[in-house]
C-alpha cells in the first residue's frame, strides 16, 4: 500500500503527458476556410514547349474539316455558319455550335474575330476539350466571345479546372482586367494556350485568364452559335508536342 502515492503519481504525469501531446496535434483547416491561391505559373516558366506542325482550322474556303449540332437535331454547319470572302461568318441561329471533326489536347490557339457594327454585339465562344455527347452545351471549357466579357472562362458540365475564387460566379470566372476588346467591327485576336492541366487565354496581347488543374483530354475545338451574328477569320493551331 506504500506504493500507492507511486502509482497515483505516475499516472498524473502520463495524464498531463498525453493532454500535452493533443494540445500539440495540428488542427486540419476544414472546408469553408480560404483555399490557398491557385498556381498560375505556366508550364512555359520551367519548360519551353515543343511544337508540332501548324494546324489551319479554318482553311478559308469551306467546312469540310467541320461537324455542328445544332437546337432540333441538325449537324448541318450550314445551318447557321458559311464563308465569304475567306471569313467564316454566323448567322447566329439556330442555337448550336460547330466543331471540329478532329481532337486535340494540348495546343497554342489563335483565334481573330469581330462582330458587325451595324448588327451589333452578343454572344459566342470557343469551346475546348469537348468530352461528352453533342448537346447544347456539351461538357468542356469555354473561352468567352461575348462582347465586352473576351477573357472569362465558363466551366460547362463542371468539366474538371482551378481558377481563381475571388473572380469566380457560378460557372464563371471573369477575366482580370477590365475589357481591352476592339470597337465593333474592329478585329480582335485571342492566343489561348492549353498546356496539359494549364490554360491561358490572353486577349490582344494581354493576359485576361489562367486556370490550373485542366483535365487532360483529347477533344475536338468548338465555335457557338448563339443568336448574334459574328465572324472570324483566323483559327490557327500549333499543337503542343512536348517539352524540353
Amino acid at each position: 500500500m506504500k506504493n500507492i502515492p507511486s502509482i497515483v503519481l505516475a499516472l498524473s504525469v502520463l495524464g498531463l503527458l498525453a493532454m500535452r501531446g493533443q494540445d500539440a496535434t495540428p488542427v486540419t483547416p476544414s472546408d469553408d476556410q480560404a483555399a490557398p491561391a491557385v498556381d498560375v505559373t505556366p508550364p512555359a516558366a520551367t519548360r519551353r514547349p515543343i511544337y508540332g506542325e501548324t494546324v489551319q482550322l479554318f482553311n478559308g474556303e469551306n467546312l469540310d474539316d467541320w461537324t455542328a449540332f445544332f437546337i432540333g437535331g441538325s449537324t448541318d454547319p450550314a445551318e447557321a455558319f458559311f464563308v465569304e470572302d475567306g471569313i467564316l461568318k454566323s448567322k447566329g441561329l439556330p442555337i448550336g455550335y460547330i466543331r471540329t471533326k478532329q481532337k486535340y489536347t494540348s495546343y497554342h490557339l489563335v483565334a481573330e474575330w469581330r462582330f458587325d457594327a451595324k448588327k451589333g454585339g452578343g454572344n459566342s465562344g470557343l469551346l475546348m476539350r469537348i468530352i461528352s455527347e453533342d448537346k447544347v452545351w456539351p461538357r468542356c471549357i469555354e473561352a468567352q466571345l461575348h462582347s465586352r466579357n473576351a477573357g472569362d472562362i465558363w466551366n460547362i458540365e463542371e468539366f474538371p479546372m482551378k481558377t481563381e475564387r475571388s473572380r469566380q460566379s457560378g460557372r464563371r470566372t471573369k477575366k482580370i482586367a477590365p475589357s481591352n476588346e476592339k470597337p465593333l467591327g474592329e478585329w480582335n485576336r485571342y492566343e489561348i494556350t492549353l498546356d496539359g492541366e494549364y490554360l491561358e487565354l490572353k486577349v490582344n496581347g494581354l493576359v485576361q485568364n489562367v486556370a490550373t488543374g485542366c483535365g487532360v483530354f483529347a477533344g475536338p475545338i468548338g465555335l457557338q452559335s448563339e443568336g448574334v451574328w459574328i465572324e472570324v477569320r483566323k483559327l490557327e493551331l500549333r499543337p503542343i508536342i512536348g517539352h524540353e
